[in-house]
């Protein structure tokens, strides 16, 4: 077996693991020791310069200190998850196969997703509105203690769409490329700029980087997700409309004030047939943003479960698509 066959193999095992078991949170994360280092470098070259006054705060050494940062995430990750990969295969190709098999469930968040935005669905179930408040909390940036129970049901729907991408597809595509080098990689774009990558006083420019970086490294992915997201509401039933996706996202994805996730969210709010998005409420201050979607019934609770079905057929159909390419290209090589 070469390493593209050994690849093909634990792209295809790191996904079914991730679909088994996820991310058990008594298990060692890499993406939290990545999180830990955001976390660190952020209080390290930004809190003496957060309590400045504004007039005295310089947006061009914030912008680099932003730069350092995120030169500082990358190099480390990229250098840690290269020499773990080889030194695994130098060990042995099964040693190798499994160290990224691993390393590639870490990467994918499609059951981690899924058990977290289900938690809201349960505790809406039981009735217990302040639980639901708390389960969705952990999944979004927005400030959840004002939500009634459509509230927290588009909001989990919104990140279950937006993170169908984040979470998944994407994370697929670049492991797909470059393996768990870029794979880990991608997930260390996507921590800092759900970490720094806000427009506030403190973020505004030290965040600048993370944020539109990640805007480039999705700028693809998350077209390519929108599309097999068209897909999989084509074969998924009465509860889903490829038609209606379609249509809402030609319509509403430049809605949005980011570039990427409004092309899934459209999708699904097509899908289902609701409306998403709305004012929002973050740190205290209303948001403005334009309704996607048509609201031809009423958000339910239902719809959480449904985002989620769609969201695991999306990634289905993303891995039978990159086995498929793998599996070309090895046959090819192998002649």
């Amino acid at each position: 077996m070469n390493l593209l066959g050994a690849h093909l193999i634990a792209f295809a095992a790191g996904y079914i693991l991730d679909l088994i078991i996820g991310d058990p949170l008594w298990m060692p994360h890499p993406i939290r020791l990545i999180g830990r280092l955001i976390g660190w470098l952020d209080r390290s070259l930004m809190d003496r310069e957060a309590v400045r006054p504004k007039t005295e705060r310089k947006p061009g050494g914030e912008l680099a200190r932003g730069v350092v940062m995120w030169i500082i995430v990358m190099s480390m990750t990229v250098a840690m998850t290269g020499a773990l990969i080889i030194g695994a295969y130098m060990l042995h190709m099964i040693c190798g196969i499994t160290a990224e098999t691993i390393l590639t469930c870490y990467i994918l968040a499609g059951r981690s997703l899924y058990k977290e935005s289900m938690k809201a669905y349960d505790a809406l179930q039981t009735g217990s509105i302040e639980d639901a408040r708390y389960a969705v909390s952990m999944i979004v940036g927005r400030d959840t203690d004002c939500l009634d129970e459509a509230g927290i049901t588009r909001a989990a729907v919104e990140t279950v769409a937006e993170n169908t991408s984040d979470g998944v597809i994407a994370p697929m595509i670049y492991l797909c490329i470059g393996g768990p080098v870029l794979g880990m990689a991608y997930k260390a774009i996507n921590t800092m700029d759900s970490m720094v990558g806000y427009r506030n006083d403190r973020y505004e420019y030290f965040g600048r980087a993370a944020a539109r970086i990640d805007d480039v490294v999705n700028l693809i992915p998350a077209r390519i997700s929108a599309l097999l997201m068209i897909i999989a509401a084509a074969v998924m039933g009465r509860d889903y409309s490829a038609r209606r996706a379609w249509r809402v996202f030609i319509r509403d994805r430049k809605l949005s004030t980011s570039p990427n996730s409004g092309q899934t969210e459209t999708v699904c709010a097509g899908a289902l047939g609701i409306r998403l998005l709305g004012d929002t409420q973050y740190f205290g201050r209303i948001v403005h943003k334009p309704y996607i979607g048509d609201d031809t019934r009423p958000v339910e609770t239902e719809d959480i479960r449904r985002a989620n079905r769609l969201m695991t057929a999306t990634g289905l159909l993303c891995m039978v698509l990159c086995a498929g390419i793998y599996a070309g290209i090895y046959a090819v090589v192998m002649k």
